[in-house]
């Protein structure tokens, strides 16, 4: 269950940070909704791997915590933002993706 949440947890990090992308690109009112949406999703991301990491290890929650908010902003990124999708850049988040499943398989939880 608490992998669940540092799943959920890593999502709203993407989140926030797709947040910061769209203040980034608007102005006046509109921005402050997208900062409010950042603050939002950053202290559900946090309080969800807060919860989870009572009972997990903190090293491996915190590297699939970041490793999914990389991997979901990279992909934000080049779908949403229209960021290059370089072939080096699919290669390492490739690789990025195949160390959270190798942290998560050989976690003893």
């Amino acid at each position: 269950m608490n992998w669940i949440l540092v799943i959920i947890a890593g999502l709203f990090e993407v989140a926030f940070a797709f947040c910061l992308g769209k203040a980034k690109e608007t102005s006046g009112n509109e921005m402050y909704f997208w900062y409010a949406g950042f603050l939002v999703a950053l202290c559900l991301s946090m309080g969800l791997l807060i919860k989870a990491t009572q009972t997990l290890p903190i090293g491996t929650a915190y590297a699939v915590w970041t490793g999914i908010g990389a991997v979901g902003t990279v992909l934000v990124g080049i779908f949403i933002f229209k960021e290059p999708a370089t072939f080096l850049r699919i290669f390492f988040i490739t690789t990025l993706i195949g160390s959270i499943i190798g942290l998560k398989a050989v976690s003893h939880y």
